[in-house]
């Protein structure tokens, strides 16, 4: 899983609040789907060059990650290169297409674990519910005791 950042926690929710807010939302459209719209987000590139770019090869994006070559030159490829050098993985990307992590959907109850990769508001919450978990994986590795603060900050601080 993508290592715990502001960066990527900021994305996750970005994504989700565009979808909410009615980001045109389409599971068979490369640029529109649930990878289209976090690379929307991470490239600034919007949904009709997305879809262009990974035109240029065969296949949704669970295999558009699968033949992706660094070194191909083909422009999905570029976007996928963005999307790793931002902290994402390929089986991140992967698991986001069909909302299938397992490390994420656990912290659904059982009832709503059951999510379909096809559904606007399934992505909200999925997108939602991996960026709190990774929040908390975040929190999880802040300790007070490690803060530095410039001694002028501490010499104003007043003791109990």
């Amino acid at each position: 899983m993508a290592k715990a950042s502001l960066s990527i926690i900021q994305a996750l929710k970005k994504t989700a609040a565009n979808l909410e807010k009615g980001s045109q939302y389409q599971w068979g459209h490369m640029g529109s789907c649930n990878c289209g719209n976090l690379a929307q987000v991470i490239t600034n590139k919007d949904k009709a060059e997305i879809h262009k770019s990974a035109m240029r090869r065969h296949g949704d994006w669970n295999e558009q990650l699968i033949d992706y070559c660094p070194t191909s030159g083909l422009p999905i490829d570029h976007i996928i290169d963005e999307m790793l050098d931002f902290g994402f993985t390929r089986a991140d990307l992967s698991h986001l297409e069909k909302l299938s992590d397992q490390n994420i959907l656990k912290n659904l109850p059982l009832e709503k674990r059951h999510l379909k990769h096809n559904i606007k508001n399934d992505v909200v919450l999925y997108l939602r519910i991996w960026a709190t978990s990774l929040e908390n994986s975040l929190l999880k590795d802040i300790s007070i005791e490690n803060i530095n603060l410039p001694e002028k900050a501490i010499s104003g601080l007043v003791t109990v």
